[in-house]
């Protein structure tokens, strides 16, 4: 069983739990229910957009002032917009490409081709890769995977990423370079992460680990678009919620001493933003459980805007084992002499990197890469920098999965409590995607109508 038929399976099981607290439409003799959804991110917006064609009542509460959660497009000029948030669509990734299409946004090819720094050395793509040895063997590791037991996958939940790549022959600089490159898939040190949580993400995943596309002109042009179809008079901007109500109906209360009644819930927040709500009544004590155990991911992205593009190629990302050790063009097919580098780092290094200086961040830089590239400082036009670690509303970039989280806390989190069904990219098949976000708020939607 992959993990998209548990999830949906673990949806199921949670559902029928707590069938009381589903009052499908049957319910409703004279008017569909009204529906309140917490948070105007993909998961929230995907949410609201199937339930207003199926001509629900819904309205959105978003605490920041803009609409997107963690997807931030972000404009450099008039030229180049870059993803301080979410960024790829993967090939895989239909309900974003659906909806694109349907929106006449664009995608376009995204994919890069990984230079190495390593123990001081500059490698170009095709120029490195891990040992034949390796490479074989995690070629039978892939082939396995659909022929897991699920025992077997329960097994491997067990321990971390890092244990599993040693105990299947992984060793020296084939270790060393699979840690960098995968710590940047999972935003932690892979000793941290679920080695099932891994294996099927690599497993089940495009050539390119859905590193694919990108919407032509940023992403928030899809948040805009759905914000159109849900109607901006239905989506309330810079209202925190602090209280929630769950009785006959449901009472929300914000900050700001608005409120908002509803028949049913979708709260499509992060772990860390639902905890610091006062429910009544309270959390379940296995759902609260469950909270305090996911932990997000902490993410730095540092944008450099340089005056050319001096790393010539298009397709462009680099994989190094100093600090930071990922960058990549994130103003690809943007046309323009100028261009952008995100160096982007992760958990212990990430939250180093968010108290130093642009210049600090930039001298990092200049280290890194000037032995190979030559002298780069002339050309820094500016920078930019976001570190989700601090963020106020989901302290992460996204969720991850840790040892022996994916088959206890997964469950937990899906589980309807009375009115609310949850949402967001935490409960999908892959963490850290926007269609993972979409597909539980789709999910949730389809709950809510029965």
């Amino acid at each position: 069983m992959d993990r998209r038929r548990f999830i949906r399976q673990s949806a199921l099981s949670a559902g029928g739990l707590i069938l009381s607290a589903h009052i499908p439409f049957s319910r409703y003799p004279l008017k569909k229910p009204e529906v309140i959804v917490i948070g105007a991110g993909f998961a929230g917006l995907a949410a609201a957009l199937q339930l207003k064609r199926k001509g629900v009542t819904v309205t959105v509460i978003e605490s920041r002032s803009r609409i997107g959660g963690r997807v931030f497009s972000h404009p450099i000029n008039e030229n180049l917009v870059i993803e301080l948030g979410g960024e790829w669509v993967g090939n895989s990734h239909v309900r974003v490409r659906e909806l694109c299409a349907e929106f006449g946004l664009p995608l376009e090819n995204n994919q890069m081709n990984t230079h190495l720094i390593y123990q001081g050395q500059y490698h170009a793509p095709g120029s490195w890769n891990y040992s034949e040895a390796w490479n074989a063997k995690f070629k039978k590791i892939l082939d396995a995977y659909p022929h897991l037991k699920e025992t077997d996958k329960q097994r491997l939940d067990q321990y971390d990423w890092w244990r599993f790549l040693v105990n299947n022959g992984c060793s020296g600089r084939d270790l060393e370079i699979r840690e960098l490159l995968d710590s940047t898939d999972f935003g932690e040190s892979i000793r941290h992460v679920s080695a099932f949580a891994a294996l099927a993400e690599y497993a089940e995943s495009s050539e390119k680990n859905e590193m694919d596309l990108k919407i032509k002109g940023g992403n928030a042009l899809l948040v805009h678009k759905m914000r159109e179809q849900i109607g901006a008079e239905n989506i309330y901007c810079s209202h925190h919620v602090s209280r929630i109500v769950q009785k006959n109906r449901v009472e929300v209360t914000c900050t700001n001493g608005k409120r908002f009644t509803g028949d049913q819930l979708i709260c499509a927040i992060p772990t860390f933003s639902v905890q610091q709500i006062h429910w009544d009544p309270v959390l379940p004590e296995p759902l609260t459980a469950a909270f305090n155990a996911l932990q997000y991911a902490r993410i730095n992205k540092h944008a450099l805007h340089f005056s050319e593009r001096f790393w010539k190629e298009e397709a462009f990302d680099l994989v190094s084992d100093q600090s930071p050790h990922y960058f990549y063009h994130a103003t690809k097919n943007q046309q323009s002499t100028e261009g952008v580098l995100i160096a982007y780092s992760i958990g212990d290094k990430a939250a180093s990197n968010a108290n130093q200086s642009n210049a600090f961040l930039a001298d990092d830089v200049f280290r890194c890469l000037e032995p190979h590239f030559g002298n780069l400082r002339s050309l820094l036009k500016g920078q930019v920098n976001y570190y989700w670690g601090n963020d106020a509303y989901s302290y992460g970039a996204y969720a991850l999965y840790g040892i022996g989280q994916w088959f206890k806390v997964m469950p937990e989190l899906k589980k309807k409590f009375l009115l609310t069904h949850f949402a967001g990219e935490h409960l999908a098949d892959w963490q850290g995607f926007m269609e993972g976000a979409m597909n539980t708020g789709e999910a949730a939607a389809a709950e809510v109508i029965g």
